[in-house]
Order: structure tokens, then sequence, then C-alpha cells
């Protein structure tokens, strides 16, 4: 594994978060993860409209006015985008940690 291995999409912490988040459960609501990471409202909205346009995600809408909230589905190539990242992470820090180049 090298680098390139890498996805540039999750390479950001936040995202990488965020989806790790999603993908434990069939829907979750924004503000829910937002609570999770501890994120304000803007950074974490930046951040799943990243997602949701690499078709890691999926958002639903509910309720009208005050209730409205935003729920998050992940998608199979989401799920399959953090494994292979996470595989690739994983790689790279064993052969850091072996001294393999």
């Amino acid at each position: 594994m090298s680098l390139g291995d890498l996805d540039s999409i999750l390479t950001n912490p936040k995202r990488l978060a965020a989806l790790g988040v999603v993908v434990n459960s069939t829907s979750t609501a924004f503000t829910l993860i937002r609570d999770i990471l501890e994120l304000k409202d803007s950074d974490l909205s930046k951040h799943m409209g990243a997602l949701t346009d690499a078709n890691y995600v999926t958002a639903k809408k509910t309720g009208k006015g005050r209730s409205r909230q935003t729920w998050y589905s992940p998608t199979k190539e989401g799920k399959k985008a953090l494994k292979k990242h996470i595989d690739a992470l994983n790689a790279l820090a064993v052969g850091a940690a072996s001294g393999d180049r």
C-alpha cells in the first residue's frame, strides 16, 4: 500500500470521523453526528456535503420548521471507501513501524 491508496475525500479527519459515525447505523441524525464529533453546524454541514457529493452518504430531510431534521445513511460505495481507506492507513502504519518502504 502507498499514499496513493488513501481516499482523498477521507484524508480530512472530520470527514473520516463523520463517515465512521454514519456507517454504524442505517440512518444517523445530523445533530447526533454534530454532538459526537463536537463540531459546529456549519463545519459539519460542509463536510457532510462533501460526503454526499462523493456518494458516500445520502441525505434525507424530515419535518418542517423547527422540527426539521437531516438524516444521513451510508451507501455501499461509502462503506467500501471507508474500509479501503482504513486498510490503507493500517498498511502504511504497519509498514512504517516495521521499517518497510
